[in-house]
C-alpha cells in the first residue's frame, strides 16, 4: 500500500515565505526584454535562444536577454521579483503559483500567466546501472540529485519521493555537479526534464562513460501523483528509448513562457506572441521536432483547457488560430 505524504509536497520554502506579497512592476518595455530560462546543458536553454532570436526579429528594435535560471520555479520568483519579462515553467508551476499551493504556499502570485507554450516535458529519473535501483522506491537511502534547485523537476520529484516516503538521500546541485557526481560514484542517479520523448544532452554525456538505467512508475505510484498534484500527467515512454530501456510510464507536462499581467502591458504581450508564431522556423532550425508543431492550434487548446494566459496573448492566438 502506498503511503501518501502531501505536506511534504505542500511545504512553504523559507526563501519563499521571504518573498512576501506580489509586486506590482511597471509594464515592460517592447525594447529591452530580460528572459530567464535554465541551465545552458538543457536543451530547453538551446530552444530559448531561438525564442530570443524569433522576438527580436518580430518586434523592431527590441533586445532580448537570456539568462541562465534555476528553470521554473526560480523564473516565478524572479518574475515576481521583476527581475525578469517572461520565463519558462511548467504547467504545475503556473497553477501552483496562481494558487499559492506546493513551492508558493501562502504565497500566490495570481497574475501569473502564459504568453505561449512550446513543449510538453517528460520527466526521466536516471541511475547507474551499477546502483541496482530498478524502481523508485529502491531510491530509499540512496545519494540521488532530485534536479536543478527551484526547476520543476525538482519540486515534483521531491513531492513524489515525499508522497510515497521515499528517503532519498538528496544531493542537490546544478547539473554538471550532478553529471560529476555519478561519474565520481558519489551519487547513483539524477532527475530531470527531457523534451518530448528524447533523451536531454546530459544523459547522453554520461552514457559515454556510464551504463544508465530510466526508472518508471508503477500503476499504483501514477494513479496516486495525478490525483494529487494538478497539472501533472503521464505518458508512455517508448522500449529503447536508451540501450536495454523497457516501455515506461513517467510524468508528462507541458511547458510554456509565463509572465505577468502587472509586468508586460497587453500590446507587449501580443507582440510576442505573434513574433513567436510568426518566426517558428528559427525555432524548428534549433528544434527540428517542432516541424510539424501546430503552436497556435495548442495555444488555444491549452487556453480551453484552463490555462491562464495573459489576454495580449490570448487576443493573438486566437486570431491566428481562427477561433
Amino acid at each position: 500500500m502506498i503511503k501518501r505524504k502531501l505536506t511534504g509536497y505542500r511545504a512553504a520554502v523559507g526563501a519563499i515565505a521571504a518573498m512576501g506579497a506580489m509586486a506590482l512592476g511597471g509594464a515592460a518595455s517592447a525594447k529591452d526584454l530580460t528572459m530567464g530560462t535554465t541551465s545552458p546543458t538543457s536543451s530547453h536553454f538551446t530552444i530559448s535562444v531561438a525564442m530570443s532570436k524569433a522576438i527580436e526579429t518580430g518586434m523592431e528594435g527590441s533586445n532580448v536577454s537570456v539568462i541562465e535560471t534555476g528553470a521554473s520555479v526560480d523564473n516565478v520568483l524572479r518574475l515576481a521579483r521583476d527581475e525578469i519579462d517572461l520565463g519558462l515553467a511548467t504547467t504545475d508551476i503556473l497553477i501552483s503559483a496562481r494558487n499559492g499551493t506546493g513551492k508558493f504556499e501562502g504565497n500566490a502570485i495570481p497574475d501569473t500567466v502564459a504568453l505561449y507554450p512550446y513543449s510538453a516535458s517528460i520527466l526521466l529519473i536516471a541511475v547507474t546501472e551499477e546502483s541496482g535501483v530498478t524502481t523508485l522506491d529502491e531510491l530509499d537511502g540512496k545519494k540521488f540529485n532530485p534536479g536543478i534547485r527551484g526547476s520543476a523537476a525538482e519540486t515534483l520529484t521531491t513531492g513524489i519521493l515525499s508522497m510515497f516516503d521515499i528517503n532519498a538521500d538528496l544531493v542537490h546541485g546544478a547539473v554538471g555537479d550532478a553529471v560529476e557526481g555519478i561519474k565520481n560514484r558519489q551519487i547513483i542517479g539524477y532527475s530531470k526534464y527531457g523534451a518530448a520523448n528524447s533523451v536531454d544532452a546530459t544523459l547522453h554525456e554520461l552514457m559515454t562513460s556510464t551504463e544508465m538505467r530510466l526508472i518508471g512508475f508503477s500503476e499504483e505510484q501514477e494513479k496516486a501523483a495525478t490525483e494529487a498534484m494538478e497539472g501533472v500527467g503521464f505518458t508512455t515512454l517508448p522500449a529503447g528509448l536508451i540501450p536495454g530501456s523497457e516501455e515506461m510510464r513517467v510524468p508528462k507536462l507541458n511547458v510554456f513562457f509565463l509572465t505577468r499581467t502587472g509586468v508586460m502591458d497587453d500590446d507587449t504581450a501580443y507582440d510576442i506572441a505573434r513574433s513567436i508564431h510568426q518566426n517558428m522556423g528559427l525555432l524548428v532550425e534549433a528544434w527540428p521536432q517542432l516541424a510539424d508543431y501546430d503552436i497556435a492550434a495548442d495555444a488555444v487548446a491549452t487556453i480551453e483547457t484552463g490555462i491562464p494566459y495573459h489576454p495580449g496573448a490570448e487576443r493573438y492566438w486566437r486570431e491566428a488560430a481562427g477561433s
